[in-house]
């Protein structure tokens, strides 16, 4: 389906066409159709599926299209980090970039400029707010935010908010919000927790789910079975003797992404590091840098592995095996985005076995055992525990 046939303003057309959208895709194709008749939704879709677009283009055309009060906050964007504010924020200026749709992102960490920007568009008015729960609720507190004229409301990532301890935050501005608007819910998943909350802030919402719990099938996935001492040395090899022109190594521990990243500097490889020890600003400029091909490798904590929106990475690393399948599945869905195809390697020492096996069985089906190079020594065999049979397989 064409954006052309959504019959969307012409303001906004152009800065589709600006945008290089030409197809929705399936997630588009249903959302928006929807949002655009006024229902509440929730959705579940696998990452890199163009959700964000699916709730940006018809919230701008509702705007363009219908009366909102100018003093107000018409619509607002609650999301679980402040990369992900940032990153809807752009995309949200690009999109609406030839009408006059105002909007503003508000997220931790910015200096007393930002401060005076915020407090500014949220007493006297501004048409899209994208926000995390936190700084939002600061605001909120110091009661000058115009919040009574909202219309639209949008939780994205909000499984991702509930790991994050954001339930009550949530509430609270919901709680300051009128009964009567527009609500839309995203989630990757769909554990119960965000069935109740669901139940609780959506009206007859329509239900849309084209999430799977399984990676694009054009990713070539291959997994190490090595010991843990033998992770650096391969890592340093892979990059040395493969042709990836943009990659994201995944650590759990941020310390692990600090050791990583020394190490690959000291061994010559151009690799910078991203997790939440880092001034906001020096994070922005590492995600830029790296957007924009200057910096080919970049080391990162699971801060990135969701939400993040960016194409043609080609290869993936799991330094270490994900916590579980879901993880597993949002990490590597960070390359074969965008018709590419993409690669991921996943590192699996003796004391992580068992973890990986439960994510095969997620999967259905076992992730291919590359050989490991004979300069590195022995390596373990791979001997997971057994489990049951089936266990996990089909979660959605």
């Amino acid at each position: 389906m064409k954006f052309t046939e959504f019959n969307f303003h012409e303001n906004l057309l152009e800065g589709i066409a600006a945008s290089n959208y030409e197809d929705a895709t399936p997630v588009q194709e249903q959302v928006i159709p929807l949002v655009l008749q006024g229902r509440d939704i929730i959705a579940s879709a696998q990452t890199g599926t163009g959700k964000t677009a699916a709730f940006l283009l018809p919230l701008l055309n509702h705007l363009l299209t219908s009366h909102h009060d100018d003093h107000h906050i018409s619509a607002m964007i609650i999301v679980p980090t402040r990369e992900l504010a940032v990153q809807i924020s752009e995309h949200l200026e690009g999109l609406s970039y030839f009408t006059s749709v105002s909007s503003i992102a508000v997220y931790g960490g910015g200096d007393g400029n930002s401060f005076v920007q915020e407090k500014q568009a949220l007493s006297k008015g501004v048409d899209i707010v994208v926000c995390t729960p936190g700084k939002m609720i600061s605001h909120i507190n110091m009661g000058y935010v115009k919040i009574k004229g909202l219309k639209y409301l949008v939780l994205d990532e909000a499984d991702r908010m509930l790991d994050m301890g954001f339930h009550d935050d949530i509430m609270r501005i919901i709680n300051e919000l009128p009964a009567k608007r527009q609500t839309l819910l995203f989630s990757a998943t769909m554990p119960q927790r965000i069935r109740t909350l669901a139940q609780k802030i959506l009206q007859q919402p329509a239900e849309i789910n084209i999430a799977i719990s399984k990676p694009p099938e054009k990713i070539v996935q291959q997994a190490f079975v090595i010991n843990e001492d033998q992770k650096m040395p391969l890592v340093k090899m892979l990059l040395k003797s493969r042709q990836f022109k943009s990659i994201i190594i995944f650590c759990s521990k941020k310390q692990q992404v600090k050791l990583l990243t020394r190490e690959l500097k000291r061994a010559g490889i151009p690799a910078e590091e991203i997790h939440s020890d880092l001034e906001q600003a020096q994070r922005e400029e590492v995600l830029r840098s790296f957007i924009s091909k200057r910096l080919p490798i970049l080391v990162a904590t699971d801060i990135l592995s969701r939400g993040i929106d960016v194409d043609h990475i080609d290869l993936v690393i799991n330094y270490d095996v994900p916590h579980d399948g879901e993880d597993y599945v949002h990490r590597i869905g960070r390359t074969a985005r965008a018709e590419t195809d993409g690669t991921a390697y996943t590192f699996i020492s003796p004391r992580e076995q068992n973890k990986f096996a439960s994510i095969e069985q997620l999967l259905g089906k076992p992730v291919p055992k590359a050989k490991v190079p004979d300069e590195l020594g022995p390596s373990p065999a791979y001997q997971p525990r057994t489990k049951r049979p089936a266990a996990g397989r089909g979660r959605r």
